[in-house]
């Protein structure tokens, strides 16, 4: 037995039914992310509108992506890369580039300095270095910014580990691997 199911529309209650309802008007269908998370209706709407206010907050939309992106190679979340490529590449983002975001070379400044400071952020458990935050305010980010990349990596962190214990089935073309960056 799985520790999360997918859940569909007949296994939720109404409430979580009208959110899986917008989803496929939003999106074209529930992904199996919201799926799972629908195992708590609580969780499922706190995940969904933090989402949607950081995405209103001092990050543009790629950026937002970036940053999910960066979070998801370092948690190793094959669906969230898969998705977030796919979003990315939906926003202007080449394969290429969602490759180099993940893997630390990327080639804009301000993207690089971004995406590192949410990779590092993650990986020491929100204690960045100094220098990685400075570097992330050189290049014109504000500490409103800050305050929304850490709010992204724990957005992202927890679905990087949903899916980790649901071992949720991927619903989006696969992401490609690091060697096809290379």
């Amino acid at each position: 037995m799985k520790n999360l199911e997918v859940l569909n529309r007949d296994q939720v209650g109404s409430e979580t039914q009208a959110i899986f309802d917008g989803l496929k008007q939003k999106v074209g269908m529930v992904p199996n992310l919201y799926a799972a998370t629908a195992n708590s209706h609580f969780a499922l709407t706190a995940l969904l509108d933090l989402g949607e206010t950081l995405k209103k907050g001092n990050l543009n939309a790629k950026e937002v992506e970036a940053v999910a992106l960066a979070v998801g190679e370092t948690n190793q979340c094959q669906y969230c890369l898969s998705a977030h490529t796919t979003v990315g590449k939906m926003l202007g983002f080449t394969e290429d580039q969602t490759l180099h975001i993940r893997n630390g070379q990327v080639s804009d400044d301000k993207i690089r300095a971004l995406t590192d400071l949410a990779k590092e952020i993650t990986e020491r458990r929100g204690h960045p270095q100094e220098s990685t935050i400075e570097a992330f305010f050189q290049v014109g980010y504000n500490k409103g910014a800050l305050v929304d990349v850490i709010g992204l990596v724990a957005l992202n962190t927890f679905t990087n580990y949903l899916n980790h214990i649901a071992d949720t089935p991927i619903d989006f073309p696969l992401a490609p691997q690091h060697s096809a960056a290379a």
